[in-house]
């Protein structure tokens, strides 16, 4: 069992780079099997140069300089070998010879005791070597405007808000960093949605597509099956989606509070449960009552790609203009000054006055106060779906989503009785 003791101090990383190095070798040798032409590498190949990159670090003494001559030496074999084959062939990979220099590396690092940077970094090359058909067909199903889409959140994420200053500026102490926090939160929570739609496009029906319809944004969702029934006479099934996808914009709201102020989140969990648990319970039951037809087809619509740089850049005015405007009108017209201003803002997105109240709950703004606000831009933003629902759909179906929403709103005013006591 421990025979390794019985090994030289260096013992143990040869025998590691070798079998690092051999299974690299193993997955070429096993690749150009039965296959014509010229190719590079295999089981014996591999290990030699994993060997030279363990014993060029071994002489370098820990320099760096030593061990990247002899990577460029390998590359220049390397190359020698890729213009043989191109020679030979025409069209030739160079997946071998890249394979062939992380081996080197693999070497080196060994030696120098990244164990696990250089086990990490093998089995990931054969894992790539190996699921080259798989991700190649990734490739094909993926299109380029979704690749961008990604780019762009990482954009967002990965380079936009590490660069922002992370410090209050000007008397109303606008933080940046919490300013596109807020951006990336709201921005992940859509895009979210958004990829479980385009994955599921082909799958389900309309509850479904209200479901992540409402997770993606309740107003849009909203619109577009009042759309659809002017062309699809299901008053019952589409009005009961369209309450459906207003419950699951508590819970979509509900997660963005809880990222940012778990205090206003432990007095809105409560009524944000109860009220999801209403609109989707009552709007799949409404969907069930005799003579609604059945959910064979899902919404027409594609959801709109939400990470727009345009569209990001102008929720981050909006907040900030928002969380100014509170500011004001908790200065100048204090409590009754935030309920009316929530009560506005309900005509609009209500996401920007939410995410402004999680800012100043518990500092500028009482949790009480800001918790009731939050509630009555929500059923506000209610009423407004309903009215866009009455206008857009067809007449039963605008009658029925309007009377459900203005319930929904009602009931969420609710909870206001013990929050204001």
């Amino acid at each position: 069992m421990d025979f390794y003791r019985y090994l030289p101090a260096e013992g143990a990383k040869i025998l590691l780079v070798l079998f690092l190095s051999f299974l690299t070798g193993l997955e070429r040798e096993e690749h150009r099997a039965g296959k014509e032409g010229v190719s590079f590498g295999g089981v014996r190949t591999f290990p030699l140069i994993g060997l030279t990159g363990y014993s060029v670090s071994l002489f370098s003494g820990g320099q760096v300089l030593p061990v990247a001559i002899g990577l460029a030496v390998i590359a220049g074999f390397l190359m020698l070998s890729y213009q043989h084959k191109l020679a030979a062939s025409g069209l030739a990979g160079i997946t071998s010879e890249m394979s062939a220099l992380m081996t080197y590396m693999v070497g080196a690092l060994v030696h120098r005791e990244q164990f696990w940077i250089a086990t990490s970094l093998s089995i990931a090359g054969v894992l790539l070597l190996e699921l080259k058909s798989v991700l190649e067909g990734l490739s094909e199903k993926i299109a380029a405007v979704e690749i961008f889409t990604f780019t762009k959140f990482l954009l967002l994420t990965a380079v936009i808000l590490p660069a922002l200053p992370n410090r209050e500026f000007g008397p109303f102490q606008i933080n940046p960093v919490k300013v596109w926090l807020v951006v990336v939160a709201v921005s992940a929570v859509s895009y979210g949605s958004y990829v479980i739609q385009k994955l599921t496009k082909e799958q389900g029906g309309v509850i479904w597509a209200a479901l992540l319809g409402g997770a993606y944004s309740s107003t849009a969702t909203t619109v577009s099956l009042a759309k659809q029934s002017l062309s699809e006479r299901r008053p019952h099934l589409l009005s009961g989606a369209t309450l459906i996808a207003s419950g699951v914009a508590y819970l979509r709201l509900g997660v963005l509070v809880t990222l940012f102020n778990r205090d206003l989140m432990a007095a809105l969990g409560p009524p944000f449960v109860l009220l999801a648990c209403l609109g989707i319970g009552a709007g799949w039951l409404w969907t069930r009552v005799p003579g609604a037809k059945s959910d064979a087809e899902a919404t027409k619509s594609a959801p709109k790609n939400p990470l727009e740089l345009s569209a990001a850049f102008l929720f981050a005015l909006i907040f900030v203009a928002i969380l100014i405007v509170t500011h004001v009108v908790i200065a100048y017209l204090g409590k009754a000054g935030v309920y009316t201003l929530a009560g506005l803002v309900g005509v609009t997105d209500v996401t920007p006055f939410v995410m402004g109240m999680t800012q100043s709950a518990g500092q500028t703004t009482a949790i009480a106060v800001a918790s009731s606000a939050i509630l009555i831009s929500a059923a506000s933003n209610n009423i407004v779906k309903g009215i866009y629902a009455f206008s857009l759909s067809d007449k039963q179906t605008g009658r029925q989503s309007f009377y459900m929403l203005a319930g929904l709103a009602a009931a969420n005013l609710i909870p206001l009785l013990w929050l204001a006591a």
